[in-house]
């Protein structure tokens, strides 16, 4: 089956799958560091380093599985807890757009740690409808 990657950091999520018997056909990370280690772990073929906001959906390669490193900070305990009222929190809405777009039979999201709790579980709310 053939996998799309959103936030995908170093790759960490993508090696589970490969060594799964996955294929990565594309992947899309925007943090220069963590774009440079996925490189040294994967090569040089499908990484891209745009926005995610600039990508079309129609320039992405068709894919069965999307998995995304779901951009936590917003939610997580760990962080600062803003939810959608930081711009971080906001690119789930572009998993939601190219799910909408490209209808994967899979998706896998990155478990955050406070999601279910965050604001009284609107968030999640939010997230499960915008992918139901």
């Amino acid at each position: 089956m053939k996998v799309c990657s959103l936030f995908s950091g170093i790759g960490g999520i993508d090696l589970g799958f490969q060594q799964a018997g996955f294929e990565i056909v594309w992947a899309n990370e925007f943090d220069r560091d963590a774009a440079k280690t996925y490189r040294h772990n994967f090569g040089d073929t499908y990484l891209s380093e745009q926005n995610i906001r600039n990508v079309r959906t129609e320039d992405i390669p068709d894919f069965d599985v999307l998995v995304a490193g779901f951009p936590c900070q917003s939610f997580s305990s760990a962080g600062k807890q803003k939810g959608f009222d930081d711009p971080r929190g906001n690119l789930f809405f572009e998993i939601a757009r190219i799910v909408k777009d490209k209808r994967p039979s899979v998706i896998f999201l990155e478990n955050v740690a406070n999601l279910l709790e965050h604001d009284e579980g609107k968030s999640f709310l939010t997230v499960y409808n915008a992918l139901a």
